[in-house]
């Protein structure tokens, strides 16, 4: 599995260093018997941070294509990997949709914090509480050009978690938050469109919030229970794609930070089990 998040958070993201049996999804996929790799998108996390105006979703489908193909050769002294799946989360949800239908070459595609059902102004309203990363005391001195943005701090609560979020989660989560670029965003939102979906050629799982409120749709009505949401994904999607839905109670758009979600674990493994045999 190739773990990547969206665009405020880096690599901890899968890997949360706090109450690890409960938030560390990369850890749950191990003990399963599932490898992982984890990676920081260019601009991002460990990754080098080049003119932000040259980061693009495009370019991040590139590079996920270049790990994609690395692991079936066999990567870092492991033996090629026979099936290989990417997880993404908001913006990489997206650069793994374009990934996989411009090159066909993955098993299975795990979208969250993802649909095609936007609320303009919560996206718009999450966008207001962005600022230039080198007005923030975090990332004041490293050299960052002022294209590079972050979340202000105090904003992630309301932007990106649900109902009654744990308060040591929320400070661990204030305090490894990331640098994007709005850059990122225009051709990584296509995919949200109709059309770029229905290429898709192998299983797709898609998983959001209940109180997701940017991919949720007006009142939340996209995610109002897990048939909704595969009744409004479903059109989007061929056959080939097999999709499968899951609504996780009371969580917002982080779902790895969600306090339930050990229950979206459980419904991803079972995805994977009837991925890998």
């Amino acid at each position: 599995m190739v773990l990547e998040s969206g665009s405020n958070y880096n690599h901890l993201y899968w890997d949360f260093p706090y109450q690890p049996e409960t938030y560390n999804f990369r850890r749950a996929m191990n003990a399963a018997g599932y490898a992982t790799l984890v990676a920081d998108r260019l601009g991002n996390g460990a990754s080098s941070r080049p003119p932000s105006f040259t980061l693009t979703a495009t370019e991040t489908a590139d590079s996920l294509h270049t790990m994609v193909q690395a692991l079936r050769a066999g990567l870092a002294g492991n033996p090629p990997f026979a099936k290989v799946v990417t997880a993404g989360h908001s913006l990489t949800s997206g650069t793994a949709i374009m990934e996989a239908t411009s090159h066909h070459d993955v098993d299975g595609i795990l979208l969250t914090g993802y649909s095609h059902t936007l609320s303009v102004p919560d996206v718009l309203g999450v966008i207001s509480t962005y600022y230039q990363a080198v007005d923030d005391p975090q990332f004041a001195g490293r050299g960052l050009d002022p294209g590079y943005l972050v979340t202000r701090p105090g904003t992630r609560a309301a932007d990106f978690f649900g109902i009654d979020p744990d308060p040591q989660v929320l400070a661990l989560d204030e305090a490894t938050k990331e640098t994007f670029s709005l850059t990122e965003y225009p051709d990584g939102l296509l995919s949200t469109l109709p059309g770029m979906s229905s290429f898709i050629t192998a299983p797709v799982l898609i998983v959001d919030g209940s109180r997701d409120r940017m991919v949720c749709g007006p009142g939340f009505s996209t995610c109002t229970d897990t048939a909704t949401l595969f009744a409004r994904e479903n059109p989007y999607f061929s056959p080939d794609a097999k999709l499968r839905t899951y609504v996780l109670p009371d969580s917002g758009h982080a779902i790895n930070l969600a306090p339930n979600t050990r229950d979206y674990h459980a419904v991803v493994l079972d995805w994977m089990r009837s991925i890998s045999g």
